[in-house]
């Protein structure tokens, strides 16, 4: 187990926090496609969040949570592109100067986002550098504090609310869910989430979803310890790199979730197609692998109640093109 562990209760004072801040992304549903599936399957957008991803709530609450002499010295953080922007944005929101520390291949869209909310992006090689090495020698440096991507309480607080709006908006329409797929990288969104999920659900199967080659979190729930995949192969899901589970993030998961479904980046790009075809929404690869855990089958649709939530969608034009282009 953790040494520390958020409650509802943190849940709900993260979501008090952002409140007017955040979007409150809507459940979506398609007729057509629940005619398919023979079942219900509800989409929780969190494309549609300020910054393009669910990344944005768990950034606001740590810099939120921060002293007024801790945020007016400045933050520094590390991520591949949707961390970043959150981050970014929540500093200029709450007047702290940000650093980011991103790859340098990281997508470009990623890059020029984070840059436009005014945070410094310092890049570095993916392969051959340590980012949280660099972005330690940053904070030592100039004295900024850390926002972690996943493995900190705040984050896996702000990430809760994904899971807290939808147990209330499924409370309001009267539907009891009986399966949730989450995206999951270092695991932040999915264990924030299981909380308030089982909060609201208790016997709802809670499932997250990651891409083939960097299913560390699925090898890890089947072993009861965490995994590193250190030998994976490059992957368009760049949003769900993480090597291995966060320790906080992975003891939350390891006690609240069911399983962990793996799609293949076919299947992620079949996702995207499908959101932008019943749900006009763009997807990035990524963010799409929970709706493919659903359309593929690896969290069965069919005879139930199934919500997969879209965690992001910021993916440069020309390869969404490209990859719409090829999807099945």
């Amino acid at each position: 187990m953790a040494a520390s562990k958020p409650t509802i209760d943190d849940i709900e004072a993260a979501a008090g926090r952002l409140a007017g801040h955040a979007v409150v992304t809507p459940l979506l549903e398609s007729p057509l496609l629940n005619e398919t599936l023979g079942g219900r399957l509800l989409v929780k957008p969190e494309c549609l969040q300020l910054t393009g991803s669910f990344k944005f709530r768990g950034a606001f609450n740590k810099i939120r949570r921060l002293s007024d002499g801790q945020r007016a010295r400045g933050v520094v953080a590390y991520s591949s592109g949707n961390h970043a922007q959150g981050v970014a944005a929540a500093a200029r929101m709450t007047g702290a100067p940000a650093v980011v520390v991103m790859p340098e291949d990281a997508p470009r869209i990623k890059i020029e986002n984070t840059r436009s909310w005014g945070a410094e992006v310092v890049t570095y090689p993916r392969r051959g550098a340590d980012r949280e090495t660099i972005a330690a020698e940053i904070a030592a440096e100039r004295g900024l504090s850390p926002v972690p991507p996943y493995d900190d309480d705040d984050i896996i607080a702000g990430q809760g609310t994904v899971g807290l709006e939808i147990a209330a908006e499924c409370g309001d329409r009267g539907v009891t869910p009986d399966a949730v797929a989450i995206c999951c990288g270092g695991g932040g969104l999915s264990s924030g989430s299981a909380i308030a999920l089982r909060a609201a659900f208790p016997d709802c199967d809670l499932h997250t979803a990651e891409p083939e080659g960097w299913d560390d979190t699925a090898r890890s729930l089947e072993t009861g310890e965490r995994v590193r995949i250190d030998d994976a192969r490059p992957s368009i899901c760049d949003a769900l790199l993480a090597p291995t589970p966060g320790a906080r993030t992975f003891a939350i998961n390891r006690e609240l979730m069911t399983s962990g479904a793996v799609v293949t980046e076919r299947q992620a790009i079949d996702a995207m197609a499908a959101a932008h075809r019943f749900f006009k929404l763009v997807a990035e690869p990524g963010g799409a692998v929970a709706l493919a855990s659903a359309l593929a089958g690896e969290v069965p649709v069919a005879g139930r109640t199934v919500v997969a939530v879209v965690s992001g969608g910021n993916v440069d034009a020309a390869l969404y093109a490209e990859l719409l282009a090829g999807a099945s």
